[in-house]
């Protein structure tokens, strides 16, 4: 993906189980000479088929498509290809989901009741700058949004994380969990994704910040 050329439409995935709906997506966009449909999908399957053959710029991404629940939807998505930036589309406005998609790492999240060029300025937004975070939703929700959500990981992530955090290795982790590492190496992917981190350390502090692992002194190592 080239954020620098100017020439270069914004490649878009639009994903919904409603037909009428992706085909004004799609007229809406295209229309705006700035992005090009690379791929539709109803649920979220076909969903990831299409985000690994086309590896988008952006995936706008219904919250009630058929399928995975949105946030592991968006979870295995970053995962599959971290580039590729997401904005969910919904007819719901509510603090926890939001919360908990956002901790997922989407870079939007938009009412389906917002205007043709709010939506293709968000778009153009996240694709320019992938730090940002464009959001249109009620003050309420806004106002309730307060970092990774309790019960974002899941408990054999939390267990993986709550060792990483007393400095043990993957190896450790794994002869502790009676795991194999490379499971343990997929957790911490996962955990990463989840938690928008970049490193070990910057995930267990987020995770003490947000109380999904206890603090403790560190254990002497296997």
């Amino acid at each position: 993906m080239n954020r620098t050329a100017g020439n270069t439409k914004i490649s878009v995935a639009i994903v919904d189980d409603h037909a009428l709906f992706r085909e004004g997506l799609r007229e809406i966009l295209e229309a705006s000479g700035e992005m090009s449909i690379v791929g539709e999908a109803g649920d979220s399957a076909t969903a990831l088929a299409v985000v690994v053959e086309t590896r988008p710029d952006v995936v706008l991404l219904d919250v009630e498509i058929p399928g995975d629940e949105v946030t592991e939807t968006v979870t295995r998505i970053r995962c599959l290809s971290p580039e590729t930036q997401i904005i969910i589309l919904s007819m719901y406005d509510g603090p926890q989901l939001l919360t908990r998609l956002l901790a997922a790492g989407i870079r939007g999240y938009l009412l389906k009741s917002v205007h043709r060029h709010e939506l293709i300025a968000a778009i153009r937004s996240v694709y320019e700058d992938p730090a940002r975070v464009v959001l249109a939703v009620s003050r309420h929700s806004l106002a309730h949004v307060e970092g990774p959500a309790p019960g974002v990981l899941s408990q054999k992530e939390q267990e993986v994380l709550q060792l990483a955090a007393q400095a043990l290795s993957n190896g450790q982790i794994a002869r502790r969990l009676g795991l194999a590492e490379a499971t343990v190496k997929r957790h911490m992917r996962n955990i990463f994704v989840k938690l928008n981190a970049v490193s070990r350390i910057d995930a267990v502090n987020k995770a003490l910040a947000a109380s999904l692992i206890s603090p403790q002194s560190r254990n002497d190592p296997d």
